[in-house]
């Protein structure tokens, strides 16, 4: 877990969980309402989390917990909020690309959608199969099954293991891993905000955050309203999409509430969103949060 889900008092980096694999993958029918799952491999065993503090031993418990890697193509619905082949954080095809394909779905980490976009490093602790540093991947969907805590995309869930080792990796059934958040990195990409293909000029806006840097969370976006001189607050309608009805007619001027280790602080933008705004396109913030 994150240190963000635990006590102040407790100091903790990892998280050492053990448990067996679950490999599946999805398949999608031109029919929305039509999807098979396939489990090629299903797997349970019993999980141990403990936390340290500097003090030494604080707490142990235990219980199941399952890692399931997926093809990242995703079961589709005829609620585009809840499943779509975008994803539950409503990324579309940049979910499936962004980090070089090294992306994942998380259970208790979505946070109601606030976890979209967070970077955690993975690595299992059976040295003579996986690399030291395992893989960093970004959460870009929701996922569960028995217990599931993470979903890797089979790119990411290669890069756990040593060269050539994958196989064997996959052999053990049971993996022990460690994960914790680390900051996202995007080198040469500003902060973008991407007007959501369901958005309608100019009665409805939908965005989404692109390339979201850093060790933050995004848990309030406002809109300014130049008639009424106020900030209107925009609904998080699922996962990492904003929306709006009736949004303020010209360049629209944004905030953002962004909370990490430090507290809490509104980051505000001129005119980022332009006055002809067009579903689907991506515009560049020209910041990066840190």
């Amino acid at each position: 877990m994150s240190p963000s889900f635990l006590p102040s008092t407790i100091n903790m980096t990892w998280v050492s969980v053990s448990h067996h694999t679950i490999l599946g993958f999805c398949l999608t029918s031109y029919y929305p309402s039509i999807f098979f799952f396939i489990f090629l491999l299903v797997l349970q065993s019993k999980v141990e989390i403990s936390i340290y503090s500097d003090m030494g031993f604080i707490h142990k418990f235990s219980y199941i917990l399952s890692l399931l890697v997926l093809i990242p193509t995703l079961c589709s619905s005829q609620d585009t909020f809840v499943c779509s082949s975008g994803g539950a954080c409503g990324y579309g095809g940049f979910g499936r690309n962004i980090n070089g394909g090294d992306v994942g779905a998380v259970t208790k980490l979505y946070r109601d959608g606030t976890g979209c976009g967070a970077c955690y490093q993975v690595r299992c602790t059976q040295p003579q199969f996986c690399k030291e540093n395992g893989v960093n991947i970004v959460v870009t969907d929701h996922g569960q099954g028995d217990n599931t805590d993470f979903i890797l995309s089979p790119s990411g869930f290669v890069k756990l293991s040593r060269p050539n080792m994958a196989a064997e990796l996959i052999a053990q059934g049971v993996i022990e891993i460690e994960y914790k958040r680390v900051s996202c990195q995007y080198p040469g990409y500003n902060l973008m905000f991407k007007i959501h293909e369901q958005s309608k000029f100019p009665d409805y806006l939908a965005i989404i955050f692109l390339y979201q840097a850093g060790h933050k969370d995004i848990i309030a976006v406002e809109l300014w309203q130049e008639d009424c001189q106020e900030w209107r607050e925009m609904r998080r309608a699922y996962g990492g999409v904003w929306d709006m009805a009736n949004p303020p007619r010209g360049a629209i001027n944004l905030r953002f509430l962004a909370t990490g280790d430090e507290g809490q602080r509104w980051v505000q933008l001129r005119s980022v969103i332009p006055s002809d705004w067009k579903a689907g396109v991506a515009y560049d913030s020209a910041i990066q949060l840190t």
